[in-house]
């Protein structure tokens, strides 16, 4: 039985809203950090994306935050891109706004006048990119005088994309005792080195995801035309709900986009040269349900986490085993099955047989058009018994 949020010590008022939202229960990582971190604790949580660390450091960081000043933060969160950032953002402030706590989000790609405003009119919380937070901090138009409470979400992530140095020189840049929330996927190498240098005395809590296994996945292998590819892609999306396609490149990405909408399919792109309004709008309908397909590069997808995904596509073969899973472990989660489809041309077939090798999937390659009535269900086909049917 998991714990509810009065127990764990959240104010009521933000209990309230949160039950309003159907959220009554503590996830592991929340019911293992929320009480050390009321208490002032430095906290060095591991636990894996959608495992519910925003509340597990947001709860507490509104709860404890002081009232700021205009362009003085008392509490900065770090995280490693603007989707994450927005994310964040939005989760916290129906609580801020319970318990009168404002929150503002920093983000490159972004209007720079608009946050200087936000920041000149007071934001408790700044939810931030570190590159636009050291951006306005030269520009004098943001303080991190008063901070006092720290989070740094997704350091791995941001180990990996390269923003340690901006993560540190945040951190070297705030003075005086304050607390220090830092969660991670992992708590080794460059991630350790922050634990190290930047947290007091840690309480450490680890919750061990379980992670999405190639055999809790419906996998299939599709051999397609190219002028017939987008219109496989729609066909597939038709019987979903939510399907989230995976390119290798911003232009084929944009081109796919076309082409559904050609063939009647809403659908949206979220890759690096569209305008961020652009990138929030079509992601805040794929979650919300009414935008049921999404189309991303791999590096724009990072950090974005969706439930119910309920088809990945391959558009584009992954490069490497590791892409492979990392891409189609955004469906299958939380025990509800997920179909992963992988689509190839003539000339990629030798490549994704050399990636089911890697992955320990041995199923055929099997050549579809769009009119084939299978795709309309490929979880009930099985490739198998029918790969010689026309």
């Amino acid at each position: 039985m998991m714990t509810n949020f009065e127990e764990l010590g959240v104010d009521p008022a933000m209990v309230k809203v949160l039950s309003e939202k159907g959220i009554d229960r503590a996830f592991p990582i929340q019911e293992l950090t929320i009480a050390d971190a009321l208490a002032g604790r430095d906290v060095s949580g591991k636990a894996k994306t959608g495992s519910g660390k925003t509340l597990a450091f947001g709860l507490p960081t509104l709860q404890r935050v002081e009232r700021a000043e205009p362009r003085r933060p008392r509490a900065l969160v770090l995280v490693p891109t603007r989707e994450l950032a927005t994310q964040v953002s939005d989760e916290l402030l129906p609580l801020g706004e319970a318990i009168g706590v404002r929150v503002a989000a920093i983000y490159g790609g972004a209007d720079m006048a608009g946050q200087i405003k936000k920041l000149g009119r007071g934001a408790e919380v700044v939810v931030a990119t570190p590159g636009r937070m050291i951006d306005l901090i030269d520009r004098k138009e943001a303080s991190l005088a008063d901070v006092d409470i720290v989070v740094v979400d997704e350091a791995d992530r941001m180990a990996d994309m390269g923003f340690l140095p901006q993560v540190e020189w945040l951190l070297r840049h705030i003075d005086g005792r304050h607390q220090t929330l830092l969660f991670s996927a992992t708590l080794d190498g460059a991630v350790k080195t922050l634990v190290t240098r930047y947290q007091h005395d840690p309480v450490r809590h680890e919750v061990t995801s379980r992670q999405v296994t190639v055999e809790e996945m419906t996998h299939r292998f599709l051999l397609v035309h190219q002028m017939d590819k987008s219109k496989v892609v729609a066909a597939i999306g038709r019987g979903s709900r939510r399907t989230l396609v995976f390119c290798r490149t911003k232009r084929y990405a944009d081109r796919l986009v076309a082409e559904l909408r050609d063939e009647g399919v809403k659908a949206g792109a979220i890759h690096g040269d569209l305008p961020q309004r652009l990138r929030e709008r079509a992601l805040a309908d794929f979650i919300d349900g009414s935008l049921p397909m999404l189309v991303a590069t791999d590096v724009a997808a990072r950090g974005i986490h969706v439930d119910d995904v309920e088809v990945v596509i391959h558009g584009d073969p992954p490069e490497d085993h590791k892409s492979y899973l990392h891409r189609s472990g955004r469906t299958a989660r939380a025990g509800e099955e997920g179909l992963v489809v992988t689509l190839a041309l003539w000339n990629e077939e030798l490549e994704v047989k050399r990636l089911q090798k890697r992955i320990g999937i041995d199923l055929p390659i099997v050549e579809v058009f769009s009119n084939d009535s299978r795709l309309a269900d490929l979880t009930a086909w099985d490739p198998i018994a029918d790969s010689g049917a026309a």
